[in-house]
């Protein structure tokens, strides 16, 4: 036969409080009036020693009923005699699962005080299992939500290779990565595995960038991490611990963990425990193998009459003094786990008071299964004497409410536990977690640690994943031309809406600047400048031409159309106004007409003159009448006739698709330029082409007369006048087509004053100088001299 399985290596005297603790609670309740009335309950206690084998032997001893390790002094165990009603156990969670796959095979009931592990909530696959502490499930869910409120998104993991360590840290990756926690590595680690598998998990978090490590570790497994880690000097850490370590005080002597945050059961007081724990006499520990185990180890001593005892001990002589012992089993400073056990012994006598009595009267008779505690237990809700509500859910698990603890230096150097905050999983979600104390962070710190793969990227920017990194590990990318980021670690950048514009930090959008040619530009007082000197001068040649409209330079150019030129010239000179200013939809609409109109009349005057020089010298000829057809009817008439049809051109253009202002949001990203749309494209330049044709016929005339003899030929001037005109409106077109914003504009005005200005300066310019400087040459005889020099 195999060899039975037993125990090796020390007591553990913190699970020997457990197991007294749970003893302490039935003579509580055995001493109750209320509950379980005239009934004495029974106790069996037996050592799983942390071990799987040892679990299941005693899960069998338990539904056997043989060989207990120690109980109590009744005998009303007749309830019992081949199992038991119900469990209390076991405190691991593998060890626990080992016992409720058998105990659920026969329906027993097992409440456990310290399995926490979240497979445990299957009831599947475990049936009869209950626990008065919560399930990791909740441990996990608090801890991401602690990491993620203190801003840490780079951490690392560590986890024992059990049960409660594998299913507990998958739960806590799960919900980190639900809050956007990032984890650098995860490693794995059991005290039973060789040497080099803990160096080189020691070595992993030295070497790591992570400064916030999350250890999902059973005690004993965590005891050989930090006893590796201090082995060689590493970066400081901060720790965040799962509860199995984080509330036990053998760990406050790794000042290597100085700070660290974890969620453990709430601290309860218990009345009277303490003194239970202490009333021991050498004789009540040589009835039980477990106590006298820990009276021998405790003491250095071999109790009397023992047997099998070390020969190196001493016997003991009865001048020990329990009450001295500083250990696990006399510490009752943090009663934590020692709450649930009391918790869970309650609920086992609630769940059987439900069973056997009624209206306060026991059956003492009465035969019950196990499956009857089973279901009882799933209806119990009791409030304990120590102030604590006990129910379970439908998954046989509690409401999970924690206590964060902090471990903090005392005035004496030394790590003591010290409650910070509260997580209570009934509260709305984003309410569970509270704080209501200072936390002192890793080596004593005041400042709370960063621990970020990626510092946070700054408003004007946006995150971009590292390739083959995590998504916490990012480059801040500056936002693209025309959008911004407004908050902190932005994803996207957002785009600006049309209208505006980003400012410099690209952090916020502005209103864009509005660009047009106003009337306080300096380029627009430059135009206006110009416009009005050219008005001015049309004028006063006006002025001049009246003044001496009888002198024959005068008579001999023709008076008529002459003036009627120069008030053309003083249109167009002043149509270049409605171009200046913030575009309405009246000035777009007037502007190009205007324009058009004006240069018409202007260009059918110059016409007219040319004409009329033209038809002048064919009239001297023997035989020729043309100038009765050329006469100030017909010259009147055809300038109406060649305006007429400009005007017709404008009508249908501002009837089918007239000009319109709006709002330029392409040429310039960053400003908005106010112009004016043409509308129909067809009806500006057929506006255009209409004068570009009578410029071209008034050139081509002017061209063939420039030759005519004549003391002072008009035709030369004219023929000045419109290739001075005809240059400036060819060179328009692409300048016009190339210049941005308000310079579109600027090209016009300058076109319309430069055209206006060549026409009047080169047909109006040269009279004038004679009239008002040569009056002696202002004679008919000098104009017409040249023509009979050269006529002999």
């Amino acid at each position: 036969m195999p060899a039975q399985p037993r125990c090796s290596g020390s007591m553990d005297f913190r699970e020997l409080r457990f197991a007294r603790a749970m003893e302490f609670t039935i003579h509580e309740i055995n001493n109750s009036t209320d509950l379980l009335p005239g009934i004495t309950l029974g106790y069996q206690i037996y050592d799983s020693c942390s071990a799987v084998q040892m679990a299941i032997k005693v899960a069998f001893q338990f539904v056997n009923g043989v060989d207990p390790v120690f109980n109590s002094t009744s005998s009303c165990s007749k309830y019992a005699a081949a199992t038991v009603p119900a469990i209390v156990g076991d405190s691991s969670s593998t060890s626990s699962i080992s016992m409720a796959r058998t105990l659920g095979l026969f329906g027993i009931p097992q409440v456990s005080h310290y399995a926490t592990c979240t497979c445990l909530s299957d009831k599947s696959q475990f049936p009869a299992f209950f626990r008065t502490v919560p399930s990791d499930e909740h441990q996990a869910a608090a801890l991401a939500r602690m990491v993620k409120y203190f801003g840490w998104t780079w951490i690392g993991a560590v986890r024992s290779d059990t049960d409660y360590g594998n299913y507990g840290m998958a739960k806590f990756l799960k919900a980190a990565q639900e809050e956007g926690i990032c984890v650098e590595y995860s490693e794995v680690y059991y005290r039973t595995q060789p040497r080099s598998k803990l160096e080189r998990v020691a070595n992993v978090i030295r070497r790591s960038t992570a400064r916030v490590i999350v250890a999902f570790v059973h005690a004993g497994d965590m005891r050989f991490i930090l006893e590796e880690l201090v082995q060689q000097p590493s970066p400081l850490l901060q720790w965040i611990g799962s509860d199995t370590w984080i509330i036990d005080p053998e760990f406050l002597r790794f000042n290597i963990c100085a700070g660290a945050l974890g969620f453990g059961v709430p601290r309860s007081v218990f009345p009277g425990l303490r003194e239970f724990l202490l009333d021991l006499s050498p004789e009540q520990a040589s009835e039980s193998s477990i106590l006298t185990e820990f009276w021998e180890s405790s003491f250095s001593c071999s109790l009397k009459g023992r047997t099998g005892s070390s020969a190196l001990l001493r016997e003991c002589d009865g001048s020990e003094d329990i009450r001295a012992l500083q250990n696990p089993y006399t510490d009752t400073s943090q009663l934590r786990v020692t709450n649930m056990v009391y918790k869970a012994t309650y609920a086992i006598a609630h769940a059987m008071h439900g069973v056997i009595c009624s209206d306060r009267q026991c059956n003492k008779t009465i035969k019950f299964a196990p499956w009857q505690i089973v279901n009882q237990l799933k209806k119990v809700s009791f409030t304990t004497n120590n102030g604590y509500h006990v129910k379970f859910d439908s998954n046989g698990d509690p409401i999970a409410v924690y206590e964060l603890i902090n471990w903090q230096f005392k005035n004496d150097g030394h790590l003591n536990m010290v409650p910070v905050g509260y997580y209570d999983s009934s509260k709305a979600r984003g309410q569970e977690f509270r704080m209501n104390s200072a936390i002192s962070w890793m080596g004593g710190q005041t400042e709370v640690p960063v621990s970020v793969c990626s510092e946070s990227c700054p408003p004007g920017t946006r995150k971009a994943v590292q390739k083959g990194r995590p998504v916490c590990c990012f480059d801040c990318i500056p936002c693209a031309e025309g959008e911004i980021s407004n908050k902190t670690d932005s994803v996207d950048c957002l785009r600006c809406p049309l209208d505006f514009w980003p400012n410099n930090k690209q952090d916020s959008c502005h209103p864009k600047s509005v660009e047009f040619l106003s009337w306080d530009d300096t380029l627009g007082i430059i135009l206006i400048v110009s416009s009005i000197a050219g008005a001015f001068m049309a004028v006063c040649v006006t002025v001049v031409f009246y003044k001496h409209r009888a002198s024959p330079i005068i008579r001999a150019n023709n008076s008529e159309l002459s003036f009627l030129l120069l008030f053309s010239l003083t249109l167009c000179f002043l149509c270049s106004l409605t171009f200046i200013g913030q575009p309405s939809e009246w000035s777009c609409m007037l502007r190009h007409t205007a324009f058009g109109i004006t240069f018409v009349l202007c260009i059918s005057c110059v016409l007219g003159k040319t004409i009329v020089v033209l038809m002048a010298f064919r009239a001297t000829l023997p035989g020729s009448n043309v100038m009765k057809w050329l006469g100030p009817p017909q010259q009147r008439l055809s300038v109406l006739v060649f305006t007429l049809i400009q005007v017709l051109i404008c009508v249908i253009w501002l009837k089918l698709s007239p000009p319109y202002p709006f709002k330029n949001l392409k040429h310039y990203k960053e400003r908005i330029i106010l112009e004016c749309g043409l509308g129909s494209a067809i009806g500006f330049w057929a506006v255009l082409g209409y004068i570009g044709c009578l410029a071209f016929l008034c050139f081509l005339l002017a061209f063939l007369a420039r030759k005519l003899p004549d003391n002072f030929n008009e035709a030369k001037f004219i023929t000045f006048s419109m290739l001075i005109f005809c240059a400036v409106w060819i060179t328009f077109i692409p300048s016009y087509v190339s210049s941005p914003g308000k310079f579109t504009v600027a090209v016009e005005v300058f076109a319309i004053l430069a055209s206006s200005f060549g026409l009047i300066i080169c047909i109006f310019a040269p009279k004038c100088f004679i009239i008002i400087f040569r009056p002696e040459q202002n004679t008919k005889k000098h104009i017409m001299g040249k023509v009979q020099s050269k006529g002999l």
